[in-house]
């Protein structure tokens, strides 16, 4: 029996039609699908598996994010296979896959998660945390999913922010024990991967298997306009080239403290503090 957990709201609420692409994937084999969104017990449903039951999850990176945090990965102890059919599909990038390819196995990258305090509460996280524009935009981003169903251009968000809205902040970002203060700072993500926010690769270098280092990127000190321009260079990595203004720095504790709240992103799950 293969079993399908799906997350209908995944890829902009195409996540049930796309999975199941997989009755053709699968052809002549008994599948199962399952609702994400009806399941209470993660760990009950993986114990009630026969030992040749095949698990895949189906949807993008919330999906993944969710899984992993309630879900205590540390249970996990059979193969999980995973099908990415998110709007964004970051995970499965840095991994080099595409979202038509086959499921396959991620149990390898579930186990020894980076983890981050949000207003008190403990998350994991697989891809990355990011504090700045990217949150404003995800804020705007619900804003606009509420009031519509049409698909989210968050590039287009993040320049009204950068020309109108969003004010750069003021912060201390600590490494390790290491303290540096940056003015007019618009991101600073933490990344357990390359890639986050359907596509930005901060951090080109962060190898996610490497569970004792993370990688903090901070881009800071210049105006709208200069950092307008150089805002399309971090989809292809080579915003690093600008280190009048981009600075990444690694780690295996990182802290990052604003001189106001800004808002947070954690993938899949938005959120202020």
């Amino acid at each position: 029996m293969i079993h399908v957990l799906y997350n209908p709201y995944a890829g902009n609420h195409q996540g049930k039609i796309r999975a199941r692409r997989l009755t053709d994937i699968y052809a002549g084999k008994k599948i199962q699908y399952i609702d994400m969104t009806k399941i209470d017990d993660y760990p009950a449903l993986l114990r009630s598996l026969a030992p040749d039951d095949e698990l895949v999850l189906c949807g993008g990176d919330g999906t993944l994010n969710r899984f992993v945090n309630d879900m205590e990965t540390a249970e996990i102890h059979r193969s999980i296979l995973y099908y990415p059919v998110g709007s964004g599909n970051d995970f499965a990038h840095d991994l080099g896959m595409q979202g038509e390819d086959k499921p396959f196995d991620i149990s390898l990258y579930l186990h020894a998660l980076p983890c981050v305090f949000v207003n008190g509460k403990k998350y994991r996280f697989l891809n990355g945390i990011g504090y700045g524009i990217d949150g404003y935009c995800c804020e705007v981003a619900d804003g606009l999913r509420q009031k519509s169903g049409k698909p989210i251009n968050y590039t287009a968000i993040a320049v009204k922010g950068l020309l109108f809205h969003y004010k750069p902040t003021k912060a201390k970002v600590t490494v390790d024990g290491v303290c540096r203060t940056y003015e007019k700072v618009w991101l600073a993500p933490t990344m357990n991967g390359r890639f986050y926010g359907g596509g930005m690769m901060p951090t080109p270098q962060q190898n996610r298997l490497c569970s004792q280092s993370l990688s903090v990127m901070v881009l800071h000190g210049s105006g709208k306009v200069k950092t307008l321009a150089a805002f399309p260079s971090i989809f292809e990595g080579k915003h690093i080239q600008r280190r009048d203004m981009v600075e990444i720095r690694t780690g295996g504790r990182i802290t990052v403290e604003f001189d106001r709240p800004p808002p947070c992103r954690l993938t899949g799950r938005p959120s202020s503090t």
